[in-house]
């Protein structure tokens, strides 16, 4: 809100001194060679364009208020939190003049009085929007969303696998003192002797093997 104070402030400031300091169509030489000073009422947009659509132009700076506004809401970074209130601030330090000037509510006409060479004459709301609509690219390529993540940055979620286990349980070592879990034992196969049990020609406990057998005949 600082943002839209301030932009709103200055432009309003400055084109009360322009109207008051400055006569239409007379240039004033501020910077030579660079900026001039110039007295403009635009019925148009931003940089004298669509000056016969006054009216819808009104309508649209409202829908971009309201647009801004609700987007607001959603702020999580402060680079868009001066970017949208640098485009807040300029639109409505011109649709204040669209309202509020001659000839008429809605059909007010602007306020421009800074000239560029070889550039159509603006004013600070015109400048606050351009910067705005180059911060919006800048942030977009870069990835930054309104709300302060960056596009494809996902967060790894753990879910329940049937056993209720989750799907990194298993990477987890057992905490000290806990056993290992012992793995059941495998049945035998067929014809294999089963644990303990002697195998085919072995002599079971407490019987003499064949040596022994010759040695007592």
């Amino acid at each position: 809100m600082a943002v839209v104070a301030l932009v709103w402030g200055l432009d309003q400031l400055t084109k009360v001194l322009a109207v008051d300091r400055l006569v239409e169509g007379e240039p004033v030489e501020l910077v030579p060679g660079v900026l001039d000073l110039y007295l403009l009422y635009n019925p148009g947009a931003a940089f004298s364009l669509a000056t016969g659509l006054t009216w819808v132009l009104t309508l649209v700076a409202v829908a971009v208020v309201v647009a801004v506004a609700l987007m607001a809401r959603r702020l999580g970074s402060r680079a868009w939190a001066l970017t949208l209130g640098l485009l807040l601030g300029g639109a409505l330090g011109n649709l204040t003049d669209r309202l509020l000037r001659e000839p008429g509510f809605g059909v007010g006409h602007v306020v421009d009085f800074l000239r560029l060479p070889r550039w159509p004459v603006f004013n600070l709301a015109d400048t606050a929007i351009v910067v705005a609509a180059v911060l919006v690219v800048v942030l977009s390529f870069r990835g930054i969303g309104v709300d302060g993540r960056r596009d494809g940055a996902e967060q790894v979620e753990r879910e329940p696998d049937p056993t209720g286990r989750t799907a990194a349980d298993g990477d987890v070592p057992p905490a000290a003192g806990t056993a290992a879990p012992r793995e059941a034992p495998r049945p035998p196969s067929p014809g294999e002797p089963s644990p303990g049990e002697p195998s085919p020609g072995e002599p079971s406990q407490g019987e003499p093997s064949q040596g022994e057998v010759g040695r007592r005949g």
